[in-house]
């Protein structure tokens, strides 16, 4: 062998090392004998559970999937690529797989890209989630207006004592899909970053006591208590119109989900760097497993109570959006019995 050709056997495990690791994806290298002769770095964190290291070992001892076995078999015995589909189902991850031949140093190997599609699929299910949400909240609605509309052409508009009743529950779940619509737009364009906060100095107190103004009527319909806890001095940097959505939101929830002869306090405390102002009711309280769900599109904790008394589903996850829009975080706290206290955080400028 001439020194050149030495030289470039001994430098080629190392080029070929190079390229792996500043390859994004996860990528292994089998040879003849099924064992791993080289893997890069997001494959070592990948599939080295434990600290395992995957050089030198078997491919069944990194991973346990049969169709990847025989892709693998197949680079190796018959120099044929394959596509798969792999999901690792001790943390859930997903990947589309390549399985290739390939010759290194004269020998057959056979190489594997994973391309990981975990938060493609998730996405995809959301979207199928929303969706599916999206067509029955809508339909509700709709069939109820569609209902009454053929009930007015079957004569009932000529019926003096209900037809006025049958216009207004048209125009009730009329207005309810408007809501859903208005709502579903302006989360979209909040979640495409296309709307921007103002940020402004503004008496904290004032603000509180205009939503309370507002959503009265309707908590003196079941003899709420809203109390403005906030001291009068208070003073906050946030979108006035922003932090109006957020409040009117929760407070409009407390209302809802609040037992009849209740009481809503709003507070504001300074801790650090951040203003926090929450919003605790004096309801029946949230279950434990629906607390880490409670902000998602949708997501109702009590669906047969959520519909009848009204609701988009979407207020949570637009509090969310716009309370991390300020750079902040919203927040829930819930005692079974007790009631539920929902905070707003942004920081203190």
């Amino acid at each position: 062998m001439s020194e050149t050709a030495a030289e470039a056997v001994a430098i080629g495990p190392n080029i070929l090392q190079k390229i792996l690791d500043t390859t994004r994806e996860c990528v292994l290298v089998v040879d003849a004998s099924l064992r791993v002769s080289n893997c890069n770095v997001p494959a070592a964190v990948a599939f080295g559970r434990d600290g395992l290291d995957l050089e030198d070992k078997r491919l069944s001892e990194v991973i346990r999937d049969l169709d990847l076995h025989e892709a693998f078999q197949r680079a190796l015995g018959e120099r044929a690529s394959s596509d798969i589909r792999l999901k690792i189902h001790a943390g859930g991850r997903k990947f589309d797989v390549h399985v290739a031949p390939i010759e290194l140093g004269g020998e057959p190997h056979a190489i594997g890209f994973f391309y990981e599609t975990t938060q493609i699929d998730r996405l995809e299910i959301v979207r199928q989630e929303f969706l599916s949400n999206i067509s029955h909240e809508l339909r509700t609605p709709l069939t109820s207006i569609l209902a009454f509309v053929e009930t007015l052409e079957d004569g009932g508009i000529e019926d003096a004592e209900n037809n006025r009743r049958f216009l207004s529950v048209i125009r009730r779940n009329a207005e309810r899909m408007k809501t859903l619509i208005d709502d579903i737009l302006e989360l979209s364009l909040i979640e495409s970053g296309k709307v921007s906060v103002d940020i402004r100095e503004i008496a904290l107190a004032a603000a509180v006591g205009d939503i309370i103004g507002t959503l009265s009527a309707k908590a003196g319909e079941r003899e709420i208590k809203l109390v403005n806890n906030v001291a009068d001095d208070a003073k906050i940097a946030v979108d006035p119109v922003r932090l109006d959505q957020m409040l009117t939101n929760l407070i409009d929830n407390a209302i809802k989900f609040n037992r009849t002869g209740g009481s809503v306090t709003m507070s504001h405390e300074r801790t650090g760097e951040r203003d926090a102002i929450s919003v605790a009711d004096t309801g029946e309280g949230i279950m434990p497993e629906h607390i880490g769900r409670i902000f998602e599109r949708f997501y109702r904790a009590d669906r047969s109570r959520a519909r009848e008394i009204g609701g988009t589903g979407l207020g949570l996850a637009i509090v969310k959006h716009l309370a991390r829009l300020h750079g902040g975080e919203v927040t829930v706290s819930s005692t079974l019995g007790v009631g539920s206290t929902f905070t707003v955080e942004i920081p203190a400028r």
